[in-house]
């Protein structure tokens, strides 16, 4: 008679701080939740501090925790044979963190060009060079309205105000990934239309 595989698995109440990484990875695979809330108490410090030391901005080193902790328990890719569950999680970190400086570098660089193209130059007198910087200006402006409205709006809050997504999602009450999600779109939309400017 082959024993029942469910005794093999760890209950809930094995389950303890006292556990190993590997217990708790294998009750949460089991789909015990409890075995993550544990996990996060013993990692998420180490976590965040990597991602804030990277990212030097609380909201942002939050996010990376929670996304962390979220892709350890959704999908656990994590391989006891190439190393601790602490490596794993800083080299996770590192990676995410790096990935969001990234993206924040790519969109601070298509803001720098399009200040790039409106700034106008202190010795701009002459009317040809006004022209030229009104034609910009214009341009500018052409490329804006081609956005939608909630497109344009979370630029200009970025771009104006200066605030950070996890505080316009706060200022609209609307969810960060939407916010994102404008935000990439609208600046993909701008970057297409002057392309030839930028």
């Amino acid at each position: 008679m082959n024993p029942d595989s469910s005794a093999l698995r760890p209950t809930a109440a094995s389950i303890s701080s006292e556990s190993s990484d590997l217990e708790l990875l294998t009750a949460l695979a089991a789909g015990q939740v409890h075995a993550l809330g544990i996990l996060y108490d013993r990692y998420a410090k180490l976590v965040y501090s990597l991602a804030f030391k990277i990212l030097e901005n609380s909201e942002e080193a939050e996010d990376i925790t929670q996304d962390v902790f979220l892709t350890l328990w959704r999908r656990n890719t994590y391989n006891p044979s190439r190393g601790s569950l602490s490596s794993f999680l800083t080299t996770m970190t590192r990676s995410r963190a790096i990935d969001k400086l990234r993206s924040k570098g790519a969109r601070l660089r298509v803001i720098q060009r399009l200040q790039g193209i409106v700034r106008t130059e202190p010795s701009s007198t002459t009317p040809l060079e006004q022209a030229s910087v009104g034609e910009r200006a214009q341009l500018i402006r052409d490329a804006l309205a081609q956005l939608s409205e909630t497109e344009r709006q979370v630029l200009e809050i970025a771009y104006y105000e200066g605030l950070s997504q996890s505080e316009i999602a706060k200022r609209l009450n609307i969810p960060l990934g939407t916010v994102k999600t404008r935000s990439r779109q609208g600046l993909l939309k701008l970057r297409q239309t002057l392309q030839d400017y930028i």
